[in-house]
């Protein structure tokens, strides 16, 4: 009996690399992909377009329809500093006047915000980073909150960076969860017991998983999945996923693993 194809949207960067990697080579689950920045997982998840998603945590609340929930002990989180989610600077921390926010991530908007008001203290003016030629001619004063690859290709370019995963796990004394599995209601159990499978195959199989990718040629890509990522939804990522939640005014993020 041939199974049916599944539509699954997912992030298109390197940390999700295990997952797709799991998700092309089970035999469970046949997968069609919806490739995006976090912000089009969201999208695509809301349009109906998938039925399954790795959706930011930000951007479970802009989901207009909320029968869905989080599924499998996966997600994408981090302990500790996490390299790819970031505000760069020249200026010192309280000289700071204006965050160019990077667009594709609501979350890592939301978690600037968040530490800006709660942790550092500070007010800046709040802007939309469309043009990321911007980042060559900064303004005095301005900083970048940038995400996934590439902050790789800034590392080192200014003279502050604040690793936004890190700041939060000083200032929570919890892990941070950036993205988490979801499913509508209606998708079958036994699909999503399958999509746990390929998952945890993939997470298995990190290296052939880099192997595999386009980042196959990127020295730093395994250090950074298994030593800055940390993908595993367990109680303390909860605690953290409602922590945030709380502290975000008008923020409703379901917690419930499903």
């Amino acid at each position: 009996m041939t199974r049916p194809v599944i539509n699954v949207a997912a992030v298109s960067y390197l940390n999700t690399i295990p997952f797709l990697y799991g998700l092309r080579h089970s035999e469970e689950l046949p997968a069609e992909f919806v490739l995006s920045p976090p912000s089009g997982c969201t999208a695509a998840f809301d349009r109906r377009e998938a039925d399954i998603a790795l959706v930011p945590v930000g951007g479970l609340p802009l989901v207009k329809d909320p029968d869905f929930d989080i599924v499998t002990s996966w997600c994408i989180g981090a302990d500790g500093p996490v390299r790819t989610v970031v505000m760069t600077s020249d200026a010192p921390l309280k000289a700071i006047k204006r965050v160019w926010l990077d667009g594709d991530s609501h979350t890592s908007a939301n978690l600037a915000r968040l530490l800006a008001a709660r942790y550092w203290k500070i007010a800046p003016e709040w802007a939309d980073l469309r043009d990321y030629s911007r980042l060559e001619k900064p303004g005095e004063g301005d900083a970048f909150v940038l995400i996934g690859d590439k902050v790789f290709d800034s590392e080192g370019r200014f003279a502050n960076t604040w690793d936004l995963a890190g700041e939060w796990v000083e200032y929570s004394k919890l892990p941070f969860v950036f993205a988490v599995w979801v499913a509508r209601r209606s998708v079958p159990a036994e699909t999503i017991a399958a999509l746990e499978s390929a998952l945890t195959l993939g997470m298995e199989r990190v290296y052939e998983s880099i192997l595999e990718s386009p980042y196959a040629d990127r020295p730093y890509a395994y250090e950074y999945l298994t030593r800055n990522i940390d993908y595993f939804f367990d109680e303390q990522k909860r605690r953290a996923l409602g922590r945030f939640g709380d502290e975000l005014p008008g923020a409703i993020l379901r917690a419930n693993p499903g």
